[in-house]
């Protein structure tokens, strides 16, 4: 019996080398240079244009494309690893947004070599979500980018503006605003029903690579509350020790590892193998948008009075544990596409 030459890396989630040292160098690059305080700053604006300009000069816009446009052909669980520690450090920037849409351009022959988007001097993004309707519709990266993909019934169409569209306020703090595609100037970029699926493909890979900033998020709130635990006494015992505090940190460090390898693993099956788990991309996004959101909230718990602090490292994580996956709309839009796929691949 012939054994199915991918069997073995569909149960696989361990890292090669190159992939260790990669994950290693951006963990060291958004820790040093998206500190908490450069979170704050950029809360506003919902973007810091200095941390966008040093994060491209490392070649992070550029690794995501293929060669044949001037990219370095990284995978898409190579940037799951980017994504992670993306969340983990909460970095002010439309990375994931970005590369989604570049890539999108790429596969639709719209992104000519040397353009301005791959080297990240311009900032792209896209319509992502599920629902999506006609009309004015809340963009996430919206505020700021330069370009914006779009459905516009069977057409996918590239959107630029003369006056940049005004942030909104939104939970998550990113640079949203309300885009109407009527009010700009258009270019159809890819028609049909191949235009249309590689659309969807790129909203997959958004979903696969938010839930890996998810994932990073997690964690970090994780780290946080588990050392205020350990430092904090109660009837002369860390507070740590209490079943009440314990068993809920191991719930979320049990989430931590479920989300992460559930991220890898769409990601892997959707660069290699498309359309064999077509669910895996959305199961991933919901199971982290529900998890991140309640192990947020318990991270704040556990600090009591200073958790819920505006000054607190764990209220900033709350509100873009809660507010980044609503960038994608209502998650029940998800949640049901999930189940829809997984029942369409048992017929």
């Amino acid at each position: 019996m012939t054994m199915d030459r991918y069997e073995l890396r569909r149960q696989d989630y361990s890292l090669s080398q190159d992939q260790t040292e990669l994950q290693a160098v951006y963990a060291k690059f958004f820790r040093t240079r998206s500190p908490l305080d450069v979170v704050r700053r950029a809360e506003d604006a919902g973007f810091d244009r200095d941390l966008w300009e040093q994060l491209c000069a490392t070649g992070a816009s550029t690794m995501a494309l293929p060669e044949s446009v001037g990219g370095d052909g990284a995978t898409l669980v190579d940037l799951a690893l980017v994504a992670e520690e993306f969340g983990r450090m909460i970095a002010p920037v439309p990375w994931i947004d970005h590369v989604c849409a570049t890539r999108l351009s790429a596969r639709l022959g719209a992104l000519p070599s040397g353009d301005e988007l791959v080297t990240g001097r311009q900032v792209a993004g896209l319509d992502v979500r599920l629902d999506a309707v006609a009309g004015a519709r809340l963009i996430p990266s919206g505020a700021v980018a330069d370009q914006l993909l779009v459905r516009d019934g069977a057409d996918i169409v590239r959107l630029e503006f003369d006056t940049r569209p005004a942030k909104v306020d939104n939970i998550g703090r990113l640079p949203m605003a309300w885009i109407d595609p009527a009010a700009a100037r258009r270019t159809v970029v890819g028609s049909g029903p191949e235009a249309l699926a590689q659309y969807e493909h790129a909203l997959d890979e958004w979903r696969v690579l938010m839930a890996a900033a998810l994932v990073g998020l997690v964690e970090e709130t994780l780290t946080v509350a588990a050392e205020f635990a350990k430092t904090r006494y109660t009837m002369g015992v860390p507070i740590s020790t209490l079943q009440g505090i314990s068993h809920p940190l191991a719930n979320i460090a049990i989430v931590v590892q479920s989300g992460r390898n559930l991220a890898r693993r769409a990601a892997w099956f959707l660069e290699n193998e498309p359309g064999v788990q077509d669910g895996l991309a959305c199961a991933a996004f919901v199971f982290m948008a529900e998890e991140a959101a309640k192990a947020a909230t318990m991270a704040v718990h556990v600090q009591g009075g200073l958790g819920v602090s505006a000054e607190s490292a764990s209220s900033a994580y709350l509100l873009r544990a809660r507010g980044w996956p609503l960038a994608a709309g209502d998650s029940g839009a998800s949640a049901a596409r999930v189940a829809e796929l997984f029942a369409a691949h048992q017929v």
